[in-house]
């Protein structure tokens, strides 16, 4: 009986620390990985980075400039089920991949006007100051873009090698899960 107790006491403090880990992953904070080569220099293939979910769980409007971890898949409608899913803890149990967990910076936020002019990028016609870049765009034409409310216009710094807003669309402010800390 008292080994029976025993294994019981550890298996609720088993579950306990793991809801609070899934807890803490979902809702506050959580390391990930970089994938591929879209914010080279700042950010490096399969370099980590730790990540603060609080813009996501109370809704913040990121800053111009930050590095965000976003879902790149635009049309769909995130639930809390996606937010569990994408637990770097659960994950591991499921099935599902993070290819659609994309960093980006911030350059556009509701009501901006976007444009790329010249292989240079403008907002509300000032043109950006972005000592960040890998190198200088080349850009095939020139194009407008104007945020609407409630999403946001995300580059890589790798601008010549990156699929971002200008491929994807504007990204709603419930799909930036999250940003970059260290």
């Amino acid at each position: 009986m008292n080994l029976l107790k025993q294994i019981w006491s550890w298996f609720g403090s088993i579950a306990i620390s793991f809801i609070l880990v899934v807890f803490l992953g979902v809702f506050v904070f959580q390391s990930t990985k970089v994938m591929g080569h879209s914010m080279d220099p700042t950010l490096h293939d399969s370099q980590r980075v730790y990540v603060s979910k609080l813009s996501h769980t109370f809704n913040y409007e990121p800053k111009y400039e930050d590095i965000v971890i976003i879902d790149s898949r635009v049309d769909l409608k995130r639930t809390f089920k996606n937010d569990l899913l994408d637990s770097p803890l659960l994950s591991l149990f499921t099935s599902g991949d993070d290819k659609h967990v994309w960093i980006k910076r911030v350059i556009g936020k509701p009501g901006d006007q976007l444009e790329l002019k010249d292989d240079k990028m403008y907002r509300n016609g000032v043109l950006l100051d972005e000592p960040y870049i890998n190198e200088a765009m080349r850009a095939n034409g020139n194009k407008k873009w104007t945020v609407p409310a409630d999403h946001i216009f995300v580059m890589g710094d790798n601008r010549n090698n990156s699929m971002d807003s200008r491929v994807i669309g504007y990204i709603p402010l419930d799909h930036v899960l999250g940003k970059k800390l260290f």
